[in-house]
């Protein structure tokens, strides 16, 4: 599915969440070389940010951070660090380091990724980057005060076949019909994931589909947009959220958590835009029907598009392909904008109609009346 080499990270990122120590190692000297942290050294840091900084430019990571410091000595020996720490003003302080990969728990995304842009780095932010309004404003006003470049962690409009999508999409005119569907897996309900201030999977995981939408609706075209929600006893899983975009299109996305599936996550997309019909199946098969052509797109090994995403990232401090810019603030916004009134919906199960960013939105008053 995810091809061997991946895969082996995948098995090791199991033993690596597991891992304790007796004795911590310790730290490599000289401890020069480097000039990427990563801040949180989870599954998704092991399997993915460090595999792929690895595989695609060597032994750039400088220093890993996170509060559980034998997930970051564990992180810090598979992939050859400098060093490792518990203390996140260490790493964010570290004059050597340009760039950041935060991935720590959702509620500290922001936190951190705000201290390093007043720091003067560029970050990169996984999803969620903000799990409150006031998150939001606060990150939105640092990135417009200090001009630092940020990449956000939405990878599916811009994997290889999100980008397929999009461009059929884009060359069809009027409004278009699109339906997620999204088998979960099961979490335990004492998981920190449900902790209040961690905003549940509406913010952790259902973020990556909202934003999905977003991006394939054209900027002009978007705003404002309906949230109509529906559940029944549970307000973040086993739900339903339809939006309805200014130009007339419609989306569905439907999130199951009901048990567990073997690989996770499956996840179904369809769309119709003109002659064009579309139908994604797990991001293994891709089906593009235009009138009477059709094409199929099936490749080897799964996508998401999470490598692509990382390299993106690096180009923000090492443009060796093109460069990298960044989010703009208005998209930074807007997609965060629309999870968190998501949740705020089906929190009330009431519908909520949100308007596109205009600069009086960073101020917290404005905020409030909202």
């Amino acid at each position: 599915m995810y091809g061997p080499r991946r895969t082996l990270t995948k098995i090791r990122g199991q033993y690596h969440m597991k891992k304790h120590y007796r004795v911590l190692p310790p730290v490599r000297l000289p401890v020069e070389g480097g000039h990427v942290g990563i801040i949180g050294c989870g599954n998704f840091s092991y399997c993915n940010v460090a595999h792929y900084l690895l595989k695609n430019y060597g032994r750039v990571m400088r220093g890993c951070m996170d509060i559980d410091v034998e997930r970051a000595a564990s992180l810090y020996e598979k992939y050859g660090l400098r060093y490792y720490t518990d203390d996140h003003d260490r790493i964010i302080n570290d004059p050597s380091i340009d760039l950041y990969y935060i991935a720590s728990n959702h509620a500290t995304h922001a936190e951190y990724a705000v201290a390093a842009l007043e720091a003067g780095k560029c970050v990169h932010i996984e999803k969620p980057h903000v799990v409150t309004v006031e998150q939001l404003r606060r990150l939105c006003r640092t990135i417009q005060n200090t001009g630092r470049k940020v990449n956000l962690g939405f990878l599916r409009p811009r994997s290889p076949m999100g980008q397929m999508i999009r461009r059929y999409l884009d060359a069809e005119s009027g409004p278009a019909m699109f339906n997620w569907f999204i088998g979960g897996h099961e979490i335990p309900p004492d998981n920190w994931y449900f902790k209040e201030e961690e905003g549940g999977r509406v913010l952790g995981n259902l973020c990556h589909w909202t934003d999905f939408v977003y991006q394939m609706v054209p900027p002009e075209k978007r705003f404002p947009i309906t949230i109509i929600p529906t559940r029944w006893e549970k307000s973040d899983c086993d739900i339903a959220v339809t939006y309805v975009f200014a130009d007339g299109t419609i989306s569905a996305i439907t999130f199951s958590a009901k048990g567990h599936i073997f690989e996770g996550v499956s996840e179904r997309f369809t769309a119709q835009k003109g002659n064009t019909l579309i139908c994604l199946d797990d991001f293994r098969r891709l089906t593009i029907d235009v009138l009477e052509r059709k094409r199929v797109v099936s490749p080897r090994f799964r996508d998401h598009g999470h490598e692509g995403n990382i390299k993106r990232s690096y180009q923000m401090v090492r443009p060796m392909e093109g460069g990298f810019d960044g989010w703009s603030l208005e998209n930074i916004w807007e997609t965060g904008e629309l999870f968190l009134k998501t949740k705020d919906a089906l929190e009330r199960n009431d519908k909520i109609i949100v308007t596109a960013y205009d600069p009086s939105k960073l101020n917290e008053a404005s905020l409030a009346a909202s």
